[in-house]
């Protein structure tokens, strides 16, 4: 479970992990500050809000009220801001960046660290990324936090609240049970003094009836995931123009990473999963007609899922949904030879392999 940052921020006071004044706001009537200038913070469960918009200053009352009208009324990659977190506005000197969370391929956690802070850590060179991996049967020492700081090259008084913010990160990591615990940046102030200037905390869901002072989020959905739910089917809308639409969340992954790996970028994660339903199908096409694409690839590996029943789903949502882009198909499977006959009728080549397919779709949106 996703936490909003305000929600973080409180187990971070909890854990004495050091943060801004601020103040949760959920509606206009509460868009008041004394001390300014205050900084205005959309509450969403997406990265890139300062980007968007979604981060704002103000300097007085009056400003306050328009800014923070300003933000509840943004949608930031579709999710709709319903709340705001007001803060002091921080006087920064450095932004740095740490965070405490799962490596899957050594089964141990992991503290990533950098001095380049502020920025999404992927676009960090590892040559400015300290890693450390701890052992889980032996757990977190003051020894980690001091190699840590010693490896990021930290001042002396910088490298002692480092420290102590993540020994308290990864005991909050350990107390609740979390995926990921996040500050970035971690901002050193021009008085010296280091806090968390964002937070990100991710709960394993599994674990909430361990913490009863938690309350699961409820689901922030885009209007396109919002009609896939109403409609029963699993959607993640993605922010690229290639519609998906393949049978298994592993085989989907592996589309989305087969275009990504030819440059381009898709639309949407949708699983048909185990349904042999033509309108199943029919349907999936309706809700990509919604979307704001330029082709769709549908990629079907028949088990449950028949090639047949695909194909005459993919003739019939042609007739009655009327798509307007480009279809590439890609069968394989159980009457893989009648689904592709089936297309064939209706003037639609299926490919046998997912990166021929893929290679196809390059082509037709060129």
């Amino acid at each position: 479970m996703n936490l909003y940052e305000y929600q973080a921020k409180e187990l971070f006071k909890k854990y004495g992990i050091s943060i801004p004044s601020g103040k949760h706001v959920a509606s206009e009537k509460d868009l008041q500050w004394e001390k300014f200038p205050v900084v205005v913070k959309a509450q969403v469960l997406t990265g890139g809000r300062g980007k968007a918009g979604g981060i704002k200053f103000a300097n007085d009352s009056k400003d306050l009220m328009e800014k923070g009208k300003d933000v509840l009324a943004m949608s930031i990659k579709g999710l709709k801001v319903r709340s705001l977190l007001l803060e002091e506005k921080l006087d920064i000197a450095k932004e740095y960046y740490v965070s405490v969370t799962l490596d899957r391929s050594t089964k141990r956690p992991i503290i990533i660290a950098s001095t380049s802070g502020g920025v999404e850590i992927e676009d960090v060179p590892d040559s400015k990324i300290v890693k450390y991996w701890i052992d889980p049967t032996i757990g977190y020492s003051p020894f980690v936090g001091r190699e840590v700081a010693f490896k990021l090259n930290l001042p002396p008084d910088e490298s002692k609240q480092f420290q102590a913010i993540l020994a308290r990160m990864f005991s909050l990591y350990e107390g609740y049970d979390c995926e990921l615990v996040e500050i970035n940046p971690l901002v050193v102030l021009k008085n010296g003094k280091v806090l968390a200037g964002d937070a990100k905390v991710v709960v394993d869901s599994d674990s909430l009836f361990r913490h009863t002072d938690l309350s699961e989020n409820p689901a922030e959905r885009t209007d396109l995931e919002e009609l896939a739910y109403k409609r029963g089917y699993a959607l993640v809308e993605l922010g690229g123009d290639i519609g998906v639409i393949a049978n298994g969340a592993g085989l989907t992954m592996a589309t989305l990473d087969g275009l990504t790996l030819k440059g381009l970028k898709p639309k949407n994660f949708l699983d048909l999963g185990g349904s042999d339903d033509v309108e199943k199908v029919v349907g999936a096409f309706q809700i990509l007609k919604e979307a704001k694409i330029r082709a769709i690839l549908i990629n079907i590996f028949g088990g449950v899922t028949h090639c047949d029943t695909v194909a005459n789903g993919i003739a019939e949502a042609k007739k009655r949904v009327g798509i307007g882009v480009p279809i590439v198909v890609r069968l394989s499977g159980v009457n893989e030879d009648i689904g592709r006959g089936i297309l064939k009728e209706h003037g639609i080549e299926a490919y046998s392999d997912m990166m021929d397919a893929i290679n196809e779709v390059v082509e037709v949106v060129k």
